[in-house]
């Protein structure tokens, strides 16, 4: 059966995670004076499951004790299907994805708590958190448009893509951006993320950085994105997330 990631990132990950926490145990015993109670941070993802840049965070922290943060996130990402590829019409050399019938896009909401592992100086360094956290998430399920030449001299259709109706010769391109997105359906389901954040500025009051980490996410039913292939109901995969933000 197909998977959505392939399992061996996840070990990567891992070991990635397990060699930086020794380095961020010793160096939180030399951080320096950098104290903040609040910080909003917002930024762009890539995942195993995604394009180039798989969608858009954003997550606020308030302290509840020394060094430790509870954290309310939301994230808006289009999840793929790993046999998605993108070919050239013979008709219009515009591009197109062979047998996808539906978009998914998550929007997840995140409840967690985020822990300094090593506090950076005001000024330099780098400062490395470690955070857990999870709740539920929304998969939108939009339908892929394409733009279909039947033949018959009769010009091209926009239609939702039908592995019984559509040959791959006839397809000219795809459908206008968005397209069908009212058409959607709603699938519920849960999701769960730890990583370690590494944040970087030379101002006390703004904040930049990356994440990496690994997430799970299941939804209440099978996700249909590609009708021929394997699809499936639970989606883990690997993560780095690029942000920017400010804390006081």
């Amino acid at each position: 059966m197909a998977h959505f990631v392939s399992m061996q990132v996840f070990p990567k990950t891992i070991i990635i995670i397990l060699l930086l926490l020794p380095l961020a145990g010793k160096a939180q015993e030399e951080g320096g004076n950098y104290d903040y109670s609040r910080e909003f941070i917002w930024g762009i993802t890539k995942n195993t499951s995604s394009g180039l840049i798989g969608g858009l965070v954003m997550k606020f922290g308030q302290e509840i004790k020394d060094g430790v943060f509870q954290t309310f996130g939301g994230e808006l990402v289009n999840v793929k299907h790993p046999k998605e590829f993108r070919y050239l019409s013979q008709f219009s050399g515009n591009t197109f994805i062979w047998a996808k019938q539906n978009y998914l896009y998550a929007l997840r909401l995140q409840y967690g708590r985020e822990m300094i592992l090593y506090k950076k100086a005001s000024q330099q360094g780098v400062q490395i958190n470690g955070q857990v956290a999870g709740g539920p998430t929304l998969g939108i399920l939009a339908p892929y448009y394409i733009e279909y030449n039947p033949g018959f001299g009769g010009g091209t259709i926009t239609e939702q893509f039908d592995p019984e109706a559509h040959d791959f010769g006839s397809i000219v391109g795809t459908g206008r951006l968005f397209q069908g997105i009212g058409e959607s359906s709603i699938i519920p389901g849960i999701n769960l993320k730890t990583s370690l954040s590494f944040e970087f500025g030379t101002f006390k009051s703004n904040v930049t950085g990356f994440e990496l980490g690994f997430m799970i996410e299941q939804y209440s039913k099978e996700v249909v994105i590609i009708p021929t292939a394997d699809n499936q109901s639970f989606f883990p995969f690997a993560f780095i997330t690029l942000f920017y933000g400010n804390r006081r």
